[in-house]
């Protein structure tokens, strides 16, 4: 991966051969869109989603709640269990979290640790750069645990996948 300049900004550029592990500049320009929507809706005493978060951040068109996104994007969207930036992972409903929760991965670390944008995992407010960790049994990331808080990693969670946005 090499960097370039775009405009005076520093854009990644990829290879084809790898899929990127850093934001893009289209990425960015999603994801501060998707911040800016939250803040204007949280100003206007709406509440934040990680539906419409992810939604927006990510380019991924489902609509529902976030437990539906992994069946809607079949035959759509790519899907798999590779965490690759841009894409939209899927967290399984559980007890706890009966609608499920989507997140953005904003980079990949290392093949079992990754960077998230997401919405709603704290109550009503945006989350940036959230340390996600692999720790299923397998490294397919079917079971990770979550930054709820810098420097906290959360219980475990299971993850259904990752649904990749259309290139282009």
């Amino acid at each position: 991966m090499s960097a370039g300049t775009m405009g005076g900004s520093k854009v990644s550029v990829s290879s084809m051969q790898a899929p990127p592990r850093t934001l893009t500049l289209a990425l960015a320009e999603r994801r501060d869109f998707a911040v800016s929507t939250a803040k204007a809706m949280r100003a206007r005493g709406q509440r934040v989603w990680c539906v419409p978060f992810a939604r927006n951040a990510s380019g991924i068109d489902i609509r529902g709640d976030a437990r539906e996104w992994w069946g809607k994007a079949n035959g759509i969207y790519d899907r798999g269990n590779e965490p690759q930036v841009g894409a939209v992972m899927a967290f399984s409903a559980t007890r706890k979290n009966p609608r499920g929760h989507v997140a953005v991965v904003s980079q990949v670390l290392s093949d079992r640790e990754i960077l998230i944008d997401h919405a709603n995992w704290t109550r009503n407010k945006v989350s940036l750069g959230m340390k996600v960790i692999d720790i299923s049994d397998k490294g397919d990331w079917s079971r990770v645990r979550v930054e709820s808080t810098p420097g906290t990693l959360g219980r475990p969670y299971p993850v259904t996948g990752f649904i990749y946005p259309v290139e282009g």
